[in-house]
């Protein structure tokens, strides 16, 4: 433990900010609010203003440059006019701004070197009462600035770099890793970093707490943590089972040999064609990928339909014997052929056990003795003409026949209509249309656009 304990402290005094920092982020977010207050003056309504997120409880990473401003309006005020006065307020305080979206839009944009995002709310009584998602987020806020002490603020810190470093932190959809809400909320219940992760070493999910002891539904989720200010929520809902089994394999590693290193992230780095063939070579598996246009929508919308497809597009291939080994959906922006433009490529990407069929495929009827199903499923084969179709005949206790194969290599069936009927996302079934089909060797062609997902698929680490 004291290998330990020494570890965690040069962590601390790398990842806590110091003085200077956070006076020159305080500074920074006194400036906005200041702002802020000035165009709410302007406007024909009253509101008011609130900083939020870890840099309003000081519980961020030394480096991270996040100012969140909340401009809270009266919880009667309409959708409608909260967007008009809380786009009119951030072009105002951020006029090199731009709109984003999440629940409704908002604007972000930076101010001396700060990431800032300034957005509209209702200010609703509780959290139950809330309009729409954002609403909570001054309760999450409020929650925790009571109840963390410096201690405590300082082990979230911890807690994050520790996440950050093994690659699980970040609630956005494409990483389905620890929001810093979680984060905090686990450090709290648990009373600190180490017990943190001395606790979670040992769960077995599902795995459950409830901080305020007032739980009003039960949660199908690998790791749930009630909301304290809205029982009815998971905080920890975006977390996937992979992320949560990546914390406890990183946290048993950390208390068996601590190491400084589990909390610095990796830079990522590339697979050249080169790199990919070296692997195929090795594998003696058929890669295939089917590349297309990503849909223009944001990451968070995204990357669940990307999943999506690529499940239907596992359960196709499966369905048609060529046996998936693995997986992933992929997005190019990572090499020096990207799109300069902006424009992204998706691609379903997957290595097959394999990769062509015989002609016919076995299909098995009912026992004969199941006398009605039995007479059925003869009949509908004894009166079929079609010269491909052997039987039916008894195969022990059943009915069987084998009949053609429709489709007999992955690329007639990747290049068929019938791989576009599987459960696409809604956006990506439009650009599917157009895909290309690339199996073999010729995915190598993909690496410098996708030469960082191809490096984690077959250089794949814990």
């Amino acid at each position: 433990m004291d290998d330990l304990e020494e570890v965690l402290s040069r962590v601390r005094d790398r990842v806590i900010p110091e003085s200077a920092e956070r006076e020159h982020l305080r500074a920074a977010a006194a400036t906005l609010a200041d702002r802020t207050r000035e165009a709410i003056a302007d406007l024909p309504v009253d509101a008011d203003v609130v900083q939020v997120g870890s840099t309003a409880r000081g519980t961020w990473v030394s480096g991270d440059r996040d100012i969140d401003l909340f401009v809270r309006f009266d919880a009667d005020l309409d959708r409608e006019q909260l967007e008009e006065y809380g786009l009119a307020i951030g072009h105002a305080v951020l006029p090199g701004g731009h709109e984003e979206y999440a629940e409704h839009p908002y604007v972000k944009g930076s101010y001396e070197g700060f990431d800032v995002d300034l957005v509209p709310c209702h200010d609703v009584e509780t959290a139950g009462d809330l309009v729409s998602a954002v609403d909570r987020t001054p309760f999450h806020d409020a929650y925790l600035s009571e109840r963390l002490d410096d201690d405590l603020a300082d082990d979230v810190v911890l807690a994050k770099a520790f996440l950050k470093g093994i690659g699980a932190y970040g609630s956005d959809l494409r990483t389905e890793g620890f929001s810093g809400y979680l984060t905090e909320l686990l450090v709290l219940e648990l009373g600190g970093f180490v017990p943190l992760v001395e606790s979670a070493r040992s769960w077995h999910p599902p795995v459950e707490f409830d901080p305020e002891g007032h739980a009003e539904r039960t949660f199908d989720d690998s790791l749930v943590v009630v909301d304290p200010t809205d029982p009815t929520r998971n905080v920890a809902a975006v977390l996937s089972a992979a992320n949560l089994a990546r914390f406890q394999h990183y946290a048993r590693e950390l208390l068996a040999a601590p190491s400084e290193g589990l909390f610095e992230p990796t830079e990522p780095t590339s697979l050249d064609s080169a790199g990919v063939r070296d692997h195929l070579d090795r594998r003696e598996t058929t890669p295939v990928a089917v590349v297309f246009d990503a849909p223009d929508v944001v990451d968070d919308q995204l990357w669940p339909q990307l999943r999506r497809s690529l499940d239907g597009i596992v359960r196709g291939l499966n369905d048609r014997g060529f046996d998936v080994l693995r997986a992933r959906a992929m997005t190019d922006g990572n090499g020096p052929e990207a799109a300069s433009d902006g424009a992204k490529r998706a691609a379903l990407y997957a290595e097959l056990e394999v990769a062509k069929r015989p002609a016919v495929v076995r299909h098995e009827g009912p026992p004969v003795a199941v006398r009605k199903h039995a007479a059925s499923f003869y009949e509908s084969y004894a009166n079929d003409v079609d010269p491909e179709t052997y039987g039916p005949f008894i195969d022990d206790d059943r009915y069987v026949v084998e009949r053609e194969r429709e489709f007999t290599t992955v690329r007639e069936y990747l290049e068929s209509d019938a791989a576009g009927d599987v459960a696409l996302g809604a956006q990506v079934e439009r650009e599917f249309a157009e895909r290309d089909v690339l199996v073999g060797d010729a995915v190598a062609t993909l690496a410098p656009a996708f030469g960082v997902p191809l490096k984690e698929f077959y250089e794949p680490h814990p």
